[in-house]
């Protein structure tokens, strides 16, 4: 079953890539004592989410963190390089990039889609949440194919 409003966010373990290497993140690292806004896309580098869903918090980070947010995360399951070089080809400075490698937290919560028709395997849905010191206040699950409720026009609004 998928996480739902109310619930609390659940204990995942992360790599990440910092200028000293991959370093190990944890859910309270990002979530512990934060407003956070985390959103999901199925692939770095792939159109919808390089073209549309990324660039809208990118265009929209100064506004979002003007609400209270404490951090706007995107996660995919993809490695950290990929992520890492992704945020860096989007000008994503203000975005923490998270590697959901194995797609630990996407199983987690309960929002992985098959992808393996499009060559991706195993992915995360396309969603937004929103949770304050790590419980969830408002989550935002996208039908397939469409960007709509998770984009960040739409958090900025429920912000």
């Amino acid at each position: 079953m998928a996480i739902q409003v109310g619930d609390k966010v659940p204990a995942v373990s992360f790599k990440t890539l910092s200028s000293s290497g991959l370093e190990d993140q944890t859910t309270d690292d990002i979530f512990k004592g934060k407003k956070v806004v985390l959103f999901a896309v199925p692939g770095a580098f792939t159109p919808t989410c390089s073209n549309n869903h990324l660039p809208g918090f990118v265009e929209k980070a100064d506004e979002i963190l003007a609400k209270g947010v404490d951090t706007i995360a995107c996660i995919s399951v993809n490695d950290p390089f990929v992520m890492a070089a992704w945020g860096a080809d989007r000008n994503a400075s203000n975005i923490m990039m998270v590697a959901d490698g194995n797609g630990d937290f996407t199983r987690a919560v309960g929002l992985e889609m098959d992808g393996s028709g499009f060559g991706l395997g195993a992915r995360s849905q396309r969603f937004a949440l929103i949770a304050e010191n790590g419980v969830v206040n408002h989550l935002a699950v996208e039908e397939a194919g469409k960007l709509e409720v998770s984009s960040a026009e739409a958090i900025l609004n429920v912000l």
